[in-house]
């Protein structure tokens, strides 16, 4: 695999890593684990004239969970570290179901879940379930930092909120709430190391009586950026969510979906799979209530 001719800056700070992004403004980019900018850059995607590495800056590959603040993955937390994760996996079992589905174990070993959501793609397996979760980024630059809901993350296809001078420090989920499950489905053409043709991520929490009281739906692979199903999601309050109330809200995330025909999948079979895996995701996460 050939790449362009770049710079290689190996900063060892966080100060100097923005120092340098102000320096080089325009014509550098930001590795993590790589397995998506090696790609991008061998395809000539881009052809920037410095790559930053950030794996030589302390504390990016931290994971940590505070009940009070909730779960904090570095920058640099690998795919198989979350996946792996006893913590992730008691507390947020979903994330790393999520982790676990990307990709092959080599990929999962060097790639990190915030270059997952930086690559801003439309079926990156972990969105759906961040998204669902209320995540927000941390990000930092000279000025200082600021924390960016995840919902307004992603602008398009390859696009995020991220500025040029800004490195994406760290994802913030909230601890679940009581009451409250969450699910990830997802399909793939060929197999599950594929690259999901659909994937959905829900998040319901219920009251005593196991009516729900809040609903968060977010469809992967079927528009530009994740999507939450927002006619889905209002359907649910108040309700109970059985087999027939599931069915019904993944019809409505369907309508919400504005799926696309390629080589993965048609839009046809996409808003017909979004249907399926929104009820088997919503009934997923009713079960994880305890009510």
């Amino acid at each position: 695999m050939s790449l362009p001719n770049f710079t290689y800056l190996a900063p060892t700070s966080l100060e100097e890593a923005c120092n340098l992004l102000v320096q080089h403004q325009g014509k550098i980019r930001t590795k993590a684990g790589g397995t998506d900018l090696m790609v991008r850059l061998a395809q000539r995607a881009f052809k920037p004239e410095y790559i930053m590495g950030i794996r030589n800056i302390p504390n990016l590959a931290e994971i940590s969970f505070n009940p009070d603040e909730g779960l904090r993955l570095g920058a640099m937390t690998l795919l198989s570290e979350v996946a792996e994760n006893p913590v992730v996996q008691e507390h947020y079992p979903m994330l790393a179901r999520a982790a676990r589905s990307t990709a092959t174990v080599q990929i999962r070993n060097m790639g990190t879940v915030m270059g997952n959501i930086c690559n801003a793609s439309p079926s990156a397996d972990n969105s759906p379930t961040l998204v669902a979760m209320n995540a927000r980024i941390v990000a930092v630059s000279s000025a200082g930092e600021r924390q960016i809901p995840i919902d307004e993350f992603f602008l398009g296809p390859g696009r995020s909120a991220l500025e040029p001078t800004e490195i994406a420090r760290e994802i913030l989920v909230p601890t679940p709430s009581p009451r409250s499950g969450v699910s990830y489905q997802k399909i793939s053409p060929r197999s599950k190391v594929d690259i999901a043709a659909v994937n959905v991520g829900a998040m319901v929490v219920v009251d005593e009586q196991g009516a729900c009281r809040q609903a968060r739906i977010c469809l992967g692979a079927v528009g530009p950026v994740p999507l939450r199903a927002a006619s889905a999601e209002e359907f649910l309050l108040g309700k109970t969510i059985t087999d027939a109330v599931a069915e019904e809200a993944g019809a409505l995330a369907g309508s919400d979906a504005s799926p696309i025909s390629d080589v993965r999948a048609s839009k046809e079979y996409r808003r017909l799979m979004v249907v399926i895996l929104t009820k088997r995701a919503l009934l997923e996460a009713r079960h994880g209530t305890g009510i």
